[in-house]
């Protein structure tokens, strides 16, 4: 009996012990976890934190290490001497349209695009899609595309801001992909039995269950499109057309050419017109992505939701 009652407490204490052991690797895991995530994050935000914290600060601050977690010399001289040009103004302006009309014709022609060739049904889908890949691997060059804009009479214009790069194949195959796998054929043979069309279903029924997909779509072709460039540089000759991003390109090379530029030029001393020029870099870097900052969280709730999910039961 009495070696019953040792056999049990002695298999008991082992059970403790492995439940003790058990629970002190889940906190050590749990603790490395959040290290190594925590320090990830740091590593991500303190960069962005540091432009704006140095926008605020006196240059020799920042340059003899002063600025690490509060802004030294608080002054909002960068920001007075950007937002004091008329051509940053006219480049949000143009940014916005661009960005807002890029966005749209863009989600119209990949969402549409994409359901259609996420349909069984559809002539030659295979086909078709081969002749989408076909232009995401092989790419004629600036050239080629410089002349079809140029022909199409699209230069300097709006239209050469939105209509090149309107459909992003990779996007498209991810909408394809999603109505594919994500939208079941049972919702959209229930709308067609009540007698729905193809256009209300697509617009009334499909779209409404792809709410992800397409706040994941708006979020990339907004930052695309707000940070590009390029484009810019090769279609546009009016300066009042450009973008804010060409805009600040601009006004930093000035600056760097001159050791001023026109933001500071009025300043007579040289170091004076350093300080400023310094000053207005960062400021050009918090004014550029601002508004990307301010757009993303409320498309992020978005991104991990399967709306789609229980949408047909039994």
């Amino acid at each position: 009996m009495d070696n019953i009652i040792l056999d049990v407490t002695a298999r008991r204490a082992a059970r403790v012990h492995r439940v003790r052991s058990r629970a002190f690797g889940d906190r050590a895991y749990t603790v490395v976890v959040a290290l190594l995530l925590g320090t990830a994050v740091l590593a991500i935000l303190y960069p962005l934190y540091f432009i704006v914290i140095a926008s605020l600060s006196e240059p020799d601050a920042v340059n003899d290490g002063q600025v690490w977690v509060l802004p030294h010399g608080v002054t909002l001289d960068g920001y007075r001497r950007l937002f004091a040009d008329p051509r940053v103004w006219q480049g949000v302006t143009n940014s916005l349209l661009y960005t807002t009309l890029a966005t749209g014709v863009s989600l119209v022609l990949i969402l549409s695009a994409g359901y259609a060739l996420s349909r069984k049904d559809l002539p030659w889908r295979n086909v078709i899609t081969g002749l989408f890949l076909v232009t995401f691997f092989f790419d004629g060059g600036i050239i080629p595309r410089y002349l079809v804009v140029k022909e199409l009479g699209m230069l300097n214009s709006v239209w050469a801001m939105v209509l090149p790069n309107a459909i992003a194949v990779w996007n498209l195959l991810i909408a394809r992909t999603y109505f594919a796998s994500s939208v079941p054929d049972e919702v959209r043979e229930a709308a067609q039995v009540d007698g729905a069309s193809e256009l209300r279903i697509f617009l009334q029924v499909v779209l409404p269950l792809a709410k992800p997909l397409i706040a994941v779509l708006v979020l990339i072709h907004m930052v695309w499109n707000w940070n590009a460039y390029f484009d810019a540089l090769v279609y546009l000759t009016d300066e009042s057309k450009y973008p804010l991003q060409l805009v600040l390109r601009n006004i930093l090379i000035q600056s760097e050419a001159s050791g001023a530029g026109s933001l500071s030029s009025d300043l007579a001393s040289y170091s004076e017109q350093q300080r400023v020029g310094e000053l207005v870099k960062y400021a050009m870097i918090v004014v550029s992505t601002l508004p990307l900052l301010i757009v993303s969280p409320f498309a992020q709730r978005y991104l991990s939701r399967g709306e789609v999910t229980g949408a047909v039961k039994g």
